[in-house]
């Protein structure tokens, strides 16, 4: 597939592998701030946007769950990456004459054991991919970075050690976003994703959901949000397994329209071939 998808970091961060994994046949564009690919997207820079929702240890990404739904995209595909961390190096070092390791705050935490075990310390830096990079720019031995190895493709760094994340089901969940909607049944397993406010009434909330129980749809998410900081207006962010055509799926919608003043699909789309497993990965 032609065309240029746009993630949030630098070359080689785990957005840009998800890419890779989601769409291999595209260029990449890469951009800051998550507010900078929905940008890219919306004003027809890039054909397609990749954003990170979730991860198996840090749970959601608030700032896109904010973003979503005013973003004016369409989710048209799901990809969860097994975030392998690595100890990458300049060529030629070894791993015994590391003393710093540079990586995100998020991943840090994630390779603690391996770290005390070596003798290194830890750095914070604000993008593993840009901490690859100052690796390669410095040329120092002692000095490390905690990335993927696509980075140290990039970046010509060696992989003096992989996979060193003390858990081994550490997944992050993307989203694939588009200008256009694309509600086209493409798999026999489907998700919709969409939000929804519930009228101010009493038992609302449950009342709403009374309908996905009753018709056997399963929500594999619900997520809620203040609005504006308003602590009297909130909304939901919530997936369901199946296409909005499923007979079920269709009466638990329509009750649910009942109890809101606001509802609003943001995407339906094929489940990861692995969802079963890595869905599982997400519970906590």
């Amino acid at each position: 597939m032609a065309g240029l998808i746009a993630f949030q970091g630098e070359r080689g961060a785990y957005s840009h592998e998800a890419c890779r994994q989601a769409r291999p046949g595209m260029e990449v564009l890469p951009c800051p701030t998550f507010e900078d690919v929905v940008e890219a997207v919306r004003t027809g820079a890039a054909d397609l946007g990749m954003l990170a929702v979730e991860n198996s240890t840090y749970g959601r990404v608030a700032d896109v769950h904010s973003l979503l739904p005013n973003s004016g995209l369409h989710i048209v595909d799901e990809a969860f990456v097994r975030v392998h961390v690595n100890l990458l190096g300049v060529r030629g070092a070894r791993l015994d004459q590391v003393r710093e390791a540079y990586g995100h705050v998020v991943i840090l935490p994630q390779c603690a054991g391996f770290l005390a075990r070596h003798g290194i310390k830890g750095r914070v830096s604000s993008d593993n991919a840009k901490a690859a990079r100052e690796c390669a720019e410095a040329g120092d031995p002692t000095r490390a970075a905690l990335a993927s190895e696509l980075a140290a493709e990039i970046y010509g760094l060696d992989v003096l050690a992989r996979h060193i994340e003390d858990h081994d089901n550490n997944r992050t969940r993307f989203l694939v976003m588009s200008p256009t909607p694309d509600h086209s049944r493409r798999a026999a397993r489907m998700v919709t994703t969409f939000v929804f406010r519930v009228r101010n009434i009493p038992a609302a909330l449950y009342k709403a959901l009374g309908g996905f129980a009753t018709n056997g749809v399963n929500m594999t998410k619900l997520e809620s949000y203040m609005v504006a900081g308003n602590f009297t207006a909130t909304e939901f962010y919530a997936d369901i397994e199946g296409h909005p055509d499923d007979p079920p799926v269709q009466r638990a919608l329509e009750e649910l329209r009942y109890f809101t003043d606001k509802l609003e699909i943001l995407g339906v789309y094929p489940a990861a071939r692995d969802w079963q497993q890595a869905r599982a990965s997400q519970l906590p």
